[in-house]
């Protein structure tokens, strides 16, 4: 009838000045590859609505409305945002040549001023001071991005610590001053995008975006951004990671839609009740915190900036030199370890390690060792844009003194790779220095190691921790810090167990003693965790395929080396390949000693219910339930 077909005209109608009148912007469009397809979505639903409606017998338009007028875009760089336009228009013509329309020839292309050449996040201004001869201060206000329907993109992948090198120190701070508040100074360049695009949407400006980051994101300082996100609105869709191929990099990525109102939510194409902040749809990390009885503990290892490592055939030689002074070379070298050293076979690596306060003219009577630092890290510290490296170039960039505190007086610590396909820990002697691959725990008792190594931490940190590429990445904060331990074993609990107990090699001398007030429980753990240890080493470093070398430096770990024959047998005796072997169901004795550590630790807990059937995600709940509870619990 008449009044049927008029309201389905004005529907029609409708629709398709809705799609002539929205707008997609990507606030880093580079090439223009995520305009150009959101202009083929766009033009494609217009022509399937004429379509249909001529189906139904309605008056389908003659031409399509929807044009490159419809995508927006920024990009800083001015050859990349001149590309973005031609890339928009070619695919303008190609479209409507491919689909029967006609094109304008005159010309054929045309300006397109809605992709602008610009910086997406801020707007640098110059403040100068009013006393004469004083250097200018860099300031900046954020920038404003354009009113649009949705926001898409890809933007630029640069971890927090990579940004000063790449982008420059002013630049990095006025960023971070400007966004103060709203994106944690230790989080990675892309976040920047998902807090601006949230702030566009809960100002009114936008109504979804869809973001792409390194899978990153899910964690650590980065997350905070997904927190804000979830709070002021919703992510309805998320693929929390991905592989995806970056400037010929393959890269693990997370893809992240967000906005208000949507009803439909689905992560990873299946459809979920909500999705939390670190992109699950089950046990989620909203509340979860970081718990004060584990603080002080763990921490990254040293970071060198610079050429310090020396092998250790070098390194004997300088041993054996002396000095104007008197002192061995001794003094300021040390086996170095990272996280290669943990999961292959020791590399006999060995570093320079002039401390955290050792003057210039100190550090120069060590002469072998002054030598090697003078001739191969001076001439990069000289020209590193931070003032501190330049100034103290004989250091390590970042000695870290704290670590260093927290491990004296200590026989050895636990260490485990930050990134790595297992996550395994390690016993290692402490006149070992840590490099900043490996995370340390400055703890040396059994029961602290067994916990770490049972199922339930690694689940912890595989579900709060984050990655590199497929390989779990563990982190002092995120994983480490939130981790409720059993009650009673606490890191604040075992500060004070295995004081004074002289243990250099983690095969040979005696375990640390717990002390006689522990919890019963614990030494059920601490007899796993030693048993798990000792038949690792043992298949690690079989007796009958090595031999032991004392080293030249007195109380120093014994060097293990392949007997005559054995060498390409001893390569292949790594953690990784022994983790891969029980992965496959060929390392029963391994399996079984793991199961009886994850029943001690089970136990200390107080699951009385447990099984190793037990599903992850019903320990993940007891065990976030366990971190809110200690959390309130603390005193303000």
């Amino acid at each position: 009838n008449d009044k049927a077909s008029k309201d389905a005209a004005a529907i029609f109608h409708a629709y398709l000045e809705r799609l002539r009148n929205f707008r997609v912007l990507d606030p880093a469009c580079g090439s223009g590859n995520f305009l150009y397809l959101a202009l083929k979505a766009l033009k494609d639903r217009e022509r399937r609505a004429n379509v249909e409606a001529e189906a139904l017998g309605l008056q389908r338009q003659v031409s399509i409305e929807v044009s490159p007028a419809n995508v927006l875009g920024l990009e800083l760089d001015a050859y990349a945002a001149e590309l973005a336009r031609v890339t928009v228009w070619i695919g303008e013509i190609q479209w409507m040549l491919r689909n029967g329309y006609p094109v304008s020839a005159q010309p054929i292309l045309k300006p397109l001023d809605t992709i602008e050449n610009r910086d997406a996040l801020i707007v640098p201004e110059r403040m100068h001071s009013a006393g004469a001869g004083d250097s200018a201060k860099c300031a900046a206000v954020e920038a404003e991005w354009p009113a649009c329907d949705a926001i898409v993109g890809n933007p630029p992948f640069l971890g927090d610590k990579k940004m000063r090198g790449e982008l420059g120190d002013d630049y990095v701070t006025v960023l971070r001053k400007c966004y103060d508040g709203r994106v944690p100074g230790g989080a990675d360049l892309v976040t920047y995008w998902f807090e601006k695009a949230r702030a566009q949407i809960a100002a009114g400006k936008c109504c979804a975006a869809g973001l792409v980051a390194t899978n990153s994101i899910r964690g650590g300082a980065n997350r905070k951004v997904l927190d804000r996100i979830a709070e002021s609105g919703k992510i309805f869709e998320a693929w929390a990671d991905e592989d995806w191929i970056n400037e010929g990099a393959a890269v693990r990525v997370s893809l992240v839609c967000f906005g208000l109102g949507e009803t439909n939510v689905r992560l990873a194409g299946v459809q979920v009740a909500r999705i939390n902040s670190d992109l699950t749809a089950d046990v989620g990390s909203a509340g979860v915190g970081r718990l004060r009885e584990n603080s002080g503990v763990c921490f990254m290892g040293v970071t060198k900036v610079g050429k310090f490592d020396a092998p250790g055939s070098t390194v004997r030689e300088w041993i054996a030199l002396p000095n104007p002074h008197s002192k061995p070379n001794a003094d300021v070298l040390r086996p170095s370890w990272n996280g290669l050293d943990v999961t292959r076979r020791h590399r006999d690596g060995w570093i320079v390690d002039f401390g955290c306060d050792m003057s210039e003219q100190d550090a120069a009577f060590y002469e072998a060792p002054f030598g090697h630092v003078v001739a191969n890290v001076k001439p990069e510290r000289q020209t590193n844009n931070r003032e501190q490296y330049r100034r103290f170039w004989w250091r390590h960039g970042e000695p870290r003194p704290a670590l260093r505190s927290a491990l004296s007086g200590l026989a050895r610590y636990i260490a485990t790779p930050e990134v790595a396909k297992y996550r395994v820990f390690v016993f290692v002697p402490s006149c070992i220095l840590p490099d900043k691959n490996l995370q340390v725990v400055a703890r040396a008792d059994d029961v602290t190691f067994g916990i770490l190594q049972s199922r339930f931490h690694e689940l912890w940190s595989l579900r709060f921790g984050t990655s590199l590429e497929d390989r779990p990445r563990y982190t002092p904060t995120t994983t480490f810090e939130t981790f409720p331990f059993p009650k009673h074993m606490t890191p604040h609990d075992t500060a004070g167990w295995g004081p004074g107990v002289t243990i250099c090699d983690s095969h040979e001398e005696p375990p640390a003693p717990i002390p006689p007030c522990a919890p019963p429980l614990a030494k059920a753990i601490a007899a796993a965790a030693q048993k798990l240890n000792q038949l690792r080493e043992t298949w690690l470093n079989p007796p009958e395929w090595t031999d032991r070398i004392p080293e030249i430096v007195p109380g120093y770990p014994e060097r293990i080396v392949a007997k005559p024959g054995h060498e390409q047998d001893l390569k292949k005796r790594t953690l990784t390949n022994l983790y891969n072997a029980r992965a496959l169901g060929k390392m029963s004795w391994l399996d079984n000693a793991h199961r009886t550590l994850d029943a001690a630790v089970a136990a200390a807990y107080g699951w009385t219910d447990y099984t190793p059937d037990m599903l992850d995600e019903e320990i993940l709940r007891r065990l976030l339930a366990l971190n809110l509870a200690r959390k309130s619990a603390e005193a303000p």
